[in-house]
């Protein structure tokens, strides 16, 4: 699961880097949900943010599709999300509230 992690890691950054503007603005957080499960957070400026995710969201989407289908192939399913900074802010502060309930 680790080279599929890595590879995948590695497109996303290479793709992310083809569209914004501000790279040094950008994140990119790894997470694991489970027994080959994956999530991977890009964080980006907010203008970043529409850019990548594109008109209708198709950019976003056929960058998650092109992940997937790479992942399923070795049993690996993964998650992206593409987000602002601020809605990083807001998540990671949901999810310390949760963890405190």
């Amino acid at each position: 699961m680790e080279t599929i992690t890595a590879q995948v890691k590695d497109f996303i950054q290479y793709i992310a880097l083809q569209f914004i503007k501000d790279p040094q603005l950008a994140e990119l957080r790894i997470g694991h949900s489970g027994e080959n499960k994956v999530n991977f957070r890009l964080v980006l400026s907010q203008p970043d943010v529409a850019t990548l995710i594109g008109r209708q969201g198709f950019t976003a989407s056929t960058i998650r599709s092109l992940i997937k289908a790479a992942a399923e192939r070795e049993g690996v399913q993964v998650k992206l999300r593409i987000h602002s900074h601020e809605e990083e802010r807001q998540y990671t502060a949901a999810l310390e509230a949760k963890s405190m309930e």
